[in-house]
């Protein structure tokens, strides 16, 4: 095991925290209060490469191996989750089905957009399908050279400023699973509406919108991989996202750890900081380790990627530890606080909000659960 990281891996970890300090921390709490998109924002990660991690060498993007795009989704997490929500389905969600399924044509076609600056979004969530993705009723139907795509597709990021989609549509949900494609949808195609933005508890700075397909024409080139293959590519991508989504995980108990140390170090009661105190010191050295064990494990999971060993288990066991290690944390840093913790003239109420999501998207902690210990079954047979 080699715990040292790359040049390239150490410099693109550098370049996101440099960004993050100044030109993302110190907006971030406007952004949260005004519900604001960072427009302007999003464009400079456009033009320092922070939007385009996920792209291989081969067409034109930076070909950073896993460990780096994760070590670049942690940092910019600790400066806000929502703007790294808002890169992470653009550069690295969003497009996983083209990189899991396309050919080479297909790649070009894709790729080409977002380097020039066109944002993605991952379209599989319902009204009526979460966690059960096989049980979507968004259709599709084979008409000549085209796919008519009808349904709507929940809390989708990005939804409303990306021009491509990645869209999982069913021919027939009886048949579960096996009625699941996958196809490359353009946002100006007729018949796609956006619905309104969100009102979220957290990641507010990120555009989360409905996605509703009518009688949507897409070309049958622009179905990835095989009929019936949706699913396969669903689950696939889902394992490459969730150690990306622990690295966003460990971002914000990063972020709250730090406020609470400083915080620590200048609050006084009863004439002394109260990180002299022992149950704030205890609480402080629980969050470093909990902080440090999630690290390793989203690390590990994308060391597994990048040498092509299995790595589902891993990529759920880093994703399922590090959030719940930001709940933990936030919630402890706001405790630490005390009463100013539970006021937004703090971040750390904040963190506490965006913290919440990182047990919920890309498979609940619950599923996680469940996958982890699927993996310990089978192990004993």
């Amino acid at each position: 095991m080699d715990f040292t990281f790359s040049e390239e891996q150490e410099m693109m970890r550098r370049m996101a925290r440099d960004f993050a300090d100044n030109e993302i921390a110190p907006y971030a709490m406007e952004w949260d209060k005004k519900d604001e998109y960072p427009a302007a924002t999003i464009k400079k990660m456009h033009e320092l490469g922070l939007m385009t991690i996920g792209i291989p060498g081969e067409y034109g993007g930076p070909g950073l191996d896993h460990v780096a795009q994760n070590l670049v989704t942690e940092e910019l997490a600790r400066g806000d989750a929502g703007v790294c929500v808002i890169m992470a389905a653009s550069s690295l969600l969003g497009p996983d089905p083209v990189y899991i399924a396309a050919t080479d044509e297909q790649k070009k076609w894709w790729y080409d957009q977002q380097n020039e600056g066109v944002l993605s979004a991952f379209c599989l969530t319902e009204p009526g399908a979460g966690s059960d993705a096989a049980g979507m009723s968004t259709k599709y139907v084979k008409e000549g050279d085209y796919y008519i795509i009808n349904g709507a597709k929940q809390f989708i990021s990005n939804g409303g400023v990306a021009g491509l989609y990645t869209v999982f549509a069913t021919a027939d949900r009886k048949l579960g699973p096996k009625g699941v494609s996958c196809f490359m949808v353009e946002r100006d195609t007729p018949g796609i509406t956006v619905g309104p933005k969100e009102e979220k508890l957290g990641i507010r700075s990120s555009n989360t919108t409905s996605v509703i397909f009518e009688d949507v024409k897409v070309p049958a080139k622009n179905l990835l991989g095989k009929e019936g293959e949706g699913f396969k590519i669903c689950m696939k991508t889902l394992d490459i996202s969730r150690a990306m989504v622990g690295a966003m995980a460990t971002g914000v108990a990063q972020a709250a750890f730090e406020a609470s140390v400083k915080y620590a170090a200048e609050r006084v009661q009863f004439g002394k900081p109260i990180a002299t105190f022992q149950m704030i010191q205890a609480m402080l050295a629980d969050m470093a380790m909990y902080i440090e064990a999630s690290r390793l494990l989203y690390l590990s999971a994308s060391s597994k990627q990048d040498m092509g060993l299995p790595y589902t288990a891993a990529a759920s066991l880093a994703k399922c530890f590090a959030g719940d290690t930001a709940m933990k944390v936030a919630t402890d840093a706001v405790q630490i606080f005390g009463g100013y913790g539970y006021t937004k003239e703090y971040a750390v109420e904040k963190y506490f909000r965006d913290a919440k999501i990182m047990q919920i998207f890309e498979g609940t902690a619950q599923v996680q659960r469940i996958v982890i210990a699927g993996d310990i079954m089978r192990s004993m047979t």
